[in-house]
């Protein structure tokens, strides 16, 4: 769903457990946390508050803390999985 970042609660580096939230967005007036979907550490953040994102876009990549495939591990809204 594409929305407005409001708020990153996380850094490259971070460890993360499956469920931590992310990012805070605001889509249609209402606010959503964006969780982890898995255990590992945080790379590619690249957003700030205030930036647009759209549908389907990757926001914030996980390296599993065991070690598999960071493709699988893409954090996105709910709705998109």
């Amino acid at each position: 769903m594409p929305g407005t970042v409001l708020q990153v609660r996380v850094q490259n580096g971070e460890l993360v457990r499956a469920g931590d939230v992310l990012v805070i967005l605001e889509s249609m007036k209402m606010e959503l946390a964006i969780t982890a979907p898995i255990d590992g550490i945080v790379s590619g953040v690249t957003l700030s508050p205030g930036d647009r994102v759209e549908l389907g876009q990757p926001l914030v990549a996980i390296v599993p803390a065991d070690g598999g495939s960071q493709a699988d591990s893409k954090a996105l809204p709910e709705t998109e999985r």
